[in-house]
């Protein structure tokens, strides 16, 4: 697998409001909502996206509903590693599975033409292989 970048971080909030307080309020990061409760920018130096993903809409995005199961532990933030292109995404879930890591999800594209694929750490982090076609 050949992770090109980082390409995006975001802490998991089961309080969006409140994460939003400090984020955008107290620090002044240039978050503008992107879907639901979903704050995110790429206008951040240093960073290609930076977000605020409710639990509920990460849920949602990994499991199809809007509660976290009460047998993962719930993940603090997000973070995605980009990929060359799908092919890389779907090959790269499949070399995870082949070493043992069980998939959230296995790679799949979002409505917004990001093809991923996640898992959750041994720290709860929920990891993601990325392709999305603008970071390019």
């Amino acid at each position: 697998m050949d992770v090109l970048f980082v390409a995006s971080v975001s802490v998991i909030a089961p309080d969006p409001a409140a994460s939003r307080r400090l984020y955008v309020e107290a620090l002044g990061l240039p978050l503008e909502r992107l879907d639901g409760e979903y704050f995110a920018s790429e206008r951040i130096e240093g960073s290609k996206h930076f977000g605020v993903w409710p639990l509920a809409e990460a849920a949602r995005a990994c499991f199809g509903t809007e509660s976290w199961p009460a047998d993962r532990p719930v993940p603090q933030a997000s973070i995605e590693f980009e990929l060359a292109d799908a092919d890389a995404v779907s090959a790269g879930a499949a070399e995870l599975t082949s070493r043992g890591f069980d998939l959230l999800h296995g790679a799949r594209t979002e409505p917004w033409g990001q093809a991923v694929a996640r898992l959750q750490s041994g720290e709860g982090l929920v990891v993601g292989l990325s392709y999305a076609p603008w970071l390019h």
